[in-house]
């Protein structure tokens, strides 16, 4: 391997073909700034702006100390949904319930919103005011209002407006596969923070802002996938240890607003400069609908605002339209709350079953899923449980630095009996598994 070069652009093309021909693989180190300096003879600021380059193109990573690596190829990573062909009941998937969503063929009897085109705002006067309702009380009173393609997106979105390739981002420990996924691809360092039944762990949190994490990516509320909830007591912790960074990037990703069980705390500090609050539709309208709100500051609302102008990306007016019908709808209301209380009730019917064996599970007070840490290695209880008929959700998924044996469990869809089936099949995995 040979790196040439005299300026930053032709030293940086060079190491891309080097990694373009498989010269250089992922994990590989680049030779130090100053030692490549003295072999082509150049400025070290020069080698520097080189691996900036390469890092900004999410080629390579650069950690302090540690030195410069070239990155592995983005990969979308595990999926959440269905797994269609499969003869096992599905308690993998992540999905709700289709029966209590919305039924897209009533919403579209309303009638569609006239053809709109470029220029106009890119938000519908009535799903505006929807949105300022819905903040109102949770927000500063100069936020401002955007719309995404779901919550993943808006995270995709905040991150590479505020951040660059190889920034650390601290996230929870499990992490929702979506959250992993957006930020791989965007080229960030995910940096995982224990939680407990609270939330993220304040000490945790504290250790990695001292080490200069760039952003803090929290979820409040019904927690994917262990079910957990923020206390007032910890959000006020937490936001105390905020407080004294603010210029972190803070990233609340409220995904289960609409379903939620227990209330909102703001984590959000008053000296904050870079925030954003996402609540997205879609557990509660269906995947489909795939739309969130996002509250955040004005900075923020402009950065987002120019990759979402009138002629480029903003959220379909048709979506939006539909989205509000959903929203002012009593009948999509009575389906809400029905769905709220039927998780509710089945996630505890498993949680009981499974107690009732012996098997400890994580509190959950929100969601559709139960997370049920092991004893023993998950993937030897996931076969076991698939050859009775399951089909279950690793712990690994959702794992960001420390390794993780548990299951996550979707209750969406359980049907009568079938809690009290699966605490005896699990049980006797754990109790036969190696």
């Amino acid at each position: 391997m040979k790196i040439a070069g005299k300026t930053a652009q032709e030293i940086s093309n060079c190491i891309r073909a080097l990694v373009q021909n498989g010269n250089l693989q992922p994990g590989d180190s680049l030779p130090p700034v100053r030692a490549l300096a003295e072999t082509l003879n150049v400025n070290r600021n020069t080698v520097a702006a080189a691996y900036k380059r390469l890092a900004k193109a999410g080629i390579a990573v650069t950690r302090g100390r540690l030195g410069t690596t070239i990155c592995a190829p983005p990969r979308a990573g595990e999926q959440e949904g269905l797994s269609f062909g499969t003869a096992l009941i599905d308690l993998a998937h992540g999905n709700p319930n289709q029966q209590w969503l919305p039924e897209p063929q009533s919403l579209l009897a309303g009638g569609l919103p006239r053809p709109f085109l470029y220029g106009e705002d890119t938000i519908l006067p009535e799903l505006r005011q929807l949105g300022r309702s819905w903040f109102n009380l949770d927000c500063p009173s100069d936020h401002e209002l955007e719309l995404t393609n779901g919550a993943v997106d808006a995270i995709e979105r905040l991150a590479v407006a505020h951040l660059v390739p190889g920034d650390q981002v601290a996230v929870e420990d499990p992490c929702f596969l979506g959250t992993i996924n957006a930020l791989r691809l965007a080229g960030m360092q995910a940096v995982g923070i224990a939680i407990d039944d609270e939330g993220m762990c304040p000490e945790a949190l504290k250790r990695a802002l001292d080490k200069g994490v760039r952003a803090v990516l929290i979820t409040p509320r019904a927690h994917n996938p262990t079910g957990c909830s923020m206390s007032k007591l910890r959000a006020n912790t937490l936001k105390e240890i905020l407080a004294a960074h603010p210029n972190v990037l803070i990233i609340v990703d409220d995904h289960f607003a609409l379903l939620a069980e227990t209330p909102y705390h703001s984590i959000i500090p008053a000296t904050t400069a870079r925030w954003a609050l996402v609540r997205s539709v879609s557990k509660g309208l269906g995947p489909d609908l795939r739309l969130a709100f996002v509250a955040c500051d004005p900075a923020t609302a402009a950065r987002l605002r120019t990759r979402l102008a009138p002629g480029m990306t903003w959220v379909s007016h048709i979506l939006q339209a539909l989205v509000g019908t959903c929203l002012s709808s009593e009948d999509v209301r009575k389906r809400l709350d029905k769905a709220r209380s039927e998780y509710a009730r089945r996630r505890e019917e498993l949680c009981n079953a499974l107690q009732a064996k012996g098997i400890e599970v994580s509190p959950s007070t929100g969601g559709f899923n139960v997370w049920v840490p092991l004893p023993k290695d998950a993937k030897d209880v996931a076969y076991d449980l698939a050859k009775k008929g399951w089909l279950v959700r690793l712990g690994s998924a959702f794992e960001v630095q420390d390794s993780i044996q548990a299951i996550r469990v979707t209750v969406s869809e359980l049907q009568d009996g079938q809690a009290q089936r699966f605490a005896e099949d699990l049980g006797s995995s754990l109790a036969h598994s190696p």
